[in-house]
């Protein structure tokens, strides 16, 4: 009776380490939502104490004078990370998939991760169209 019981406890943990490996397979390669956010990188730093992750915020402006809002983003590649930490204090655009229900903070602290970025260059300032419509005096 002992070998049948243990080879039911093997074939249970089996199973068991198959589920939580299709969890994580999962969370990791299906996306919730993907889209594009813009602001001004602020940080990006490699964080964990076992596993390293790259992981930064943005601050998004609507309008000067408004309190930023933050993103907070990881980063999987370590290239992508190289070309975001040049572009540290300008005006970029992250491309994002938001992951879901990740199972460990070893993949990344946060659920979006960050797949492309592109500086905005030639930007007019957000009160650009105001002045030149006539509804704000423009500055001297």
């Amino acid at each position: 009776m002992q070998p049948k019981v243990t080879r039911y406890l093997l074939i249970t943990l089996f199973i068991l380490l198959l589920l939580a490996l299709a969890w994580i397979w999962l969370t990791l390669n299906w996306s919730y939502s993907e889209g594009e956010r813009a602001g001004y990188v602020q940080k990006l730093s490699k964080k964990g104490w076992f596993c390293k992750t790259w992981e930064g915020e943005i601050a998004m402006v609507t309008m000067p004078g408004a309190i930023p809002e933050k993103f907070q983003f990881t980063v999987r590649d370590d290239t992508l990370a190289g070309q975001i930490n040049l572009l540290a204090g300008k005006r970029v655009v992250l491309s994002y998939q938001q992951h879901k229900f990740i199972p460990s903070s070893c993949f990344g602290e946060t659920e979006y991760f960050v797949g492309g970025v592109r500086e905005i260059a030639g930007e007019q300032p957000l009160l650009a169209p105001a002045v030149s419509q006539g509804l704000l005096p423009a500055l001297p």
